[in-house]
Formats: structure tokens, C-alpha cells, sequence
């Protein structure tokens, strides 16, 4: 390990090092080779699986290539121009901060129409198909592993509105950031939402293209009159394992959102999402949004209460921070910054919870739910809510979704594709 006091006493040597340094390829584990996403591997065949196709794309600029070319603009320079584009949350290129959209309009660089998706209806979403003549609806946006990471249910929303115009449907599937096991709690049908629509656990485990293949089989046909695609293929990611997580797939990070700025964003977004439904800061208005929490007079106590935890993967440091937009704009808050010291033994649901149940019991003035009990719609159910209101402890908290756990467990094994 290379100390500050050797750093400064050795700059020569350092510099030495420095160009053999530089020649090493991207750091990818040894049993792991990089991967290559389903986008890649039809643009390497010249997109002709879409020879003869009307097709419409709903992405945003998480659907890249390798070259960090954006798959609208490969297919438009392959002579396979889009009929249209469908942007979700955030838009198209990306623009708009959380709960926005970009609207409808031409793209500037392809001329390609582009239509507003987010939150629309099935019938609205239908509606916009048959207006662009699609007859093939594909699929490329990096999801983030959470059930409440509004891309899948845009996704779930095209795949109704495909059943309805008789469009066949395409995932380019992208691994799994934060990997492939499941955790957290159900969702309760009654506490459906743009935040969640289908009973899937809070941290899924799941790609696009698996969970896609889940949808179809176990959630359309109750939206559809019993029916299903006409067709849905997954063009599959190369080389992903179950265990991988992002650093290991050799893949560059590119934003999925305005406030996922990094892979390790991702890794805590299942968890500390959750402090969306709290009056606390969550760090949108920071540059580690999910990573830093915190409120006005929080204190060293809270870092000093979960680091007595031992909380598997993860320290906490004494944070304070002054948020430029959302929460407490201007105002200096107290918190933690969340580091891990193992991502492979980090739990996400399991870190959140100890944090609110410790907030919570230590700063009983400053900690509350937001009024309009958000929370629920982001866990699921009420269940989160009440029961650490109620005295609950971490363990009996985690261990209410047990049973509802392993069965989601159960129901996903057939839908895999990746081992």
C-alpha cells in the first residue's frame, strides 16, 4: 500500500511505474471475461436482424455501444433508421431530473421522431405506436437492480401497448449492476404505483430481458384479456454471470439517471432510496446522491450508532453537506456518507433499514415520513412504515418478508436466462 508519506518521498520511482501502469487493460477479474451487451452483438452483424422491420426504440443514453456510439445513431448510419424513439423518465438524452420527461419532438442529429413515454397510459403508449407505423418495439435502457427504477415499468407499459397494436418486442439486454440475487419485500398489489407496478421484490436481481420473459408470462395476460406478445426475444449479454457486478463486466459507466452518477450509486439505490419517503435528505443536490443522508442537526452520533452495528460491507462517516437543489437547498446538513469495504457483502435493504431504525430512536424531533407516506408506495406496502414506528428492531423488520422473499425466489428461477 502506497502511503501519502511514501508518495511524496518516492516520486521518481512512482513515475517510473507510471507508463507500465498505464498499458494494463481495464481491471476485470481473471475468472471474468468483459462482457458484451446484446446491442453490441446485433450492431456487430450490421443490425440486418432488422432488415425489413418498422422499427421503434424506447432507450436513452444508457443505450450505447462499445465506441460509445448511441444505438439511434448506429442504426441510422446502417441505413436502418427508426421510425421512432420513446423516451422514458428523464428523457431521450437524458435531461430531465427526476419525475420530468423532455417531451415530443424531431432529434436534432437523426431527424427521428421522438415520443414523450414517461408515465403514459397503455391505450397513450398504443396510441403513439400506431401513429409511428412500428411493427417491432426494442428495448435498450441500463436498469439499476430496483424495483422502484421507473425504466421497467415503461418497459412493462411497451410491452402492454405492443400487445395491443400486434408489434413483436425486442429487449437488448445489459447485465445487472448490483447483480443477480434477490432481496427485500414484495409488493403488495394494493400499493401499486409509477414506482412499482407488479408484485416483484424491492431488489429484483433480475436483467431487463429476464424480467421481461417474467412479465409476459405472469403479468400481461391480466392486463390484456389473456393475452401475451405475439413475440418478445431477448438478444442475450455475453459472458454475465450472476455474481458480477458492474466492475467486473468491463463495461464504461454511462448515467442512467441525472442522480446515479457511479456504480456504487447503484449498489446502495435499492436501500437508501427508501429516504425518499423521509423528510431527510437522500443527497440529491450533492455529488453522491444515495451515498450521503442527512437532515439539518444530525450529528456524529449516527455514524458512531451504525458503525457499532457492524453492518456487513459498508462503514459510515460523519458527513455534512449542503444540498444546491431538492431537500434543504442551501442549508447545512448533518449525516453520514456511506463506503464500502466489501460490495460483495453489502445488503442494501438490510443497511437502510438499520439507518432509519436509528435515526428514527436518536433524533426523534428531526425524523419523520413524508406526509403523503411515499415510503409505502417505495417498500411496497405499509409494512415498512408501522412497524419501525412501532419499536420494531433491524432483525424483525428483515425478517417480515422472509417467506414472500423465497417465494419471489421461486417464481423467477424459470424466467433465468443467466447462471
Amino acid at each position: 500500500m502506497v502511503t501519502r508519506r511514501v508518495f511524496l518521498a518516492a516520486p521518481a520511482v512512482l513515475a517510473a511505474a507510471a507508463p507500465a501502469a498505464a498499458a494494463q487493460p481495464p481491471a476485470v477479474a481473471d475468472h471474468y471475461r468483459a462482457v458484451t451487451t446484446g446491442a453490441d452483438r446485433l450492431a456487430a452483424r450490421g443490425w440486418r436482424d432488422f432488415d425489413g422491420r418498422r422499427v421503434g426504440v424506447l432507450t436513452n443514453p444508457t443505450g450505447v455501444l462499445k465506441d460509445k456510439t448511441h444505438i439511434v445513431d448506429s442504426l441510422v448510419a446502417a441505413g436502418k433508421a427508426p421510425v421512432a424513439v420513446f423516451g422514458p423518465e428523464h428523457g431521450f438524452r437524458g435531461t430531465a431530473q427526476a419525475g420530468g420527461s423532455e417531451g415530443s419532438y424531431t432529434d436534432p442529429r437523426t431527424k427521428v421522431p421522438v415520443y414523450d413515454a414517461y408515465a403514459v397510459s397503455t391505450a397513450k403508449l398504443a396510441e403513439m405506436f400506431a401513429k409511428s407505423g412500428l411493427d417491432t418495439v426494442v428495448f435498450d435502457i441500463a436498469d439499476v437492480g430496483a424495483r422502484f427504477y421507473t425504466y421497467i415499468w415503461s418497459m412493462y407499459t411497451a410491452m402492454a401497448a405492443a400487445v395491443e397494436v400486434g408489434a413483436s418486442f425486442v429487449v437488448l439486454d445489459r447485465p445487472n449492476p448490483v447483480g443477480g440475487q434477490a432481496f427485500g419485500p414484495q409488493l403488495d398489489p394494493a400499493f401499486a404505483s409509477g414506482v412499482g407496478k407488479k408484485p416483484i421484490v424491492q431488489q429484483h436481481g433480475m436483467t431487463a430481458g429476464e424480467l421481461a420473459k417474467l412479465f409476459d408470462a405472469e403479468f400481461l395476460p391480466a392486463d390484456t384479456n389473456g393475452r401475451r406478445l405475439s413475440k418478445l426475444d431477448v438478444v442475450e449479454v455475453r459472458d454475465w454471470r450472476r455474481d458480477m457486478l458492474f466492475g467486473q463486466t468491463g463495461l464504461d459507466w454511462v448515467l442512467p439517471s441525472p442522480n446515479m452518477p457511479t456504480p456504487q450509486t447503484a449498489l446502495t439505490y435499492p436501500g437508501t432510496c427508501l429516504f425518499e419517503g423521509t423528510v431527510l435528505s437522500e443527497g440529491r443536490g450533492t455529488t453522491r446522491p444515495f451515498e450521503t443522508i442527512g437532515a439539518p442537526d444530525i450529528d456524529w452520533r449516527w455514524a458512531e450508532e451504525l458503525n457499532a452495528m457492524r453492518l456487513p460491507g459498508v462503514r459510515f462517516r460523519e458527513n455534512y453537506f449542503a444540498p444546491t437543489f431538492n431537500k434543504f437547498v442551501g442549508k447545512t446538513c448533518g449525516g453520514v456518507q456511506l463506503h464500502f469495504t466489501d460490495e460483495r457483502a453489502f445488503d442494501p435493504i438490510l443497511t437502510a433499514v438499520a439507518m432509519l431504525v436509528t435515526v428514527r430512536r436518536l433524533y426523534p424531533a428531526i425524523f419523520a415520513w413524508r406526509p403523503d407516506n411515499y415510503v409505502d408506495k417505495l417498500s411496497g406496502s405499509a409494512r415498512l412504515r408501522t412497524m419501525i414506528d412501532a419499536g420494531a428492531g433491524v432483525a424483525e423488520v428483515t425478517g417480515a418478508w422472509r417467506d414472500e422473499l423465497a417465494a419471489f425466489r421461486r417464481l423467477r428461477q424459470r424466467y433465468l436466462i443467466y447462471r
